[in-house]
């Protein structure tokens, strides 16, 4: 009797396990990108040294490369909760620095260069 309720536990764990790891490895839905450009303003920005670069992996692959990789919104909206999404960092952000948020874009500076950051569906912007 003991075993049997050991492996339903067990059984239980894993799936846990796997419903956090799978969202984030499925592409399905609609792709978004963060763009990083870099603008000459003297708009409030989030400093981006304060921020951590594992928390905002896509703030970071923008301010690095100009584009961050694609984040695969999930079609019944499952996958935002067990994973980061731009949309995550951006809300984040916003509470963070509101001054630095205008409309849907956000204000980075770094290396005391500003940058404007939006999240899109176009990989070319």
């Amino acid at each position: 009797m003991r075993q049997r309720y050991l492996l339903v536990l067990v059984g239980v764990v894993v799936l846990l396990l796997a419903l956090g790891a799978l969202p984030s490895l499925l592409q399905s839905g609609d792709p978004y990108y963060v763009t990083a450009t870099e603008v000459d303003t003297d708009h409030a920005a989030v400093e981006a040294s304060n921020l951590s670069e594992r928390r905002y992996e896509y703030v970071f692959g923008a301010l690095d490369d100009g584009r961050s990789s694609a984040y695969y919104r999930g079609p019944f909206g499952v996958k935002e909760a067990f994973s980061n999404s731009p949309f995550d960092e951006f809300s984040a952000l916003r509470t963070w620095n509101g001054d630095a948020v205008d409309g849907d874009t956000v204000y980075v500076q770094r290396n005391g260069t500003i940058y404007r950051l939006a999240i899109t569906q176009s990989p070319d912007v």
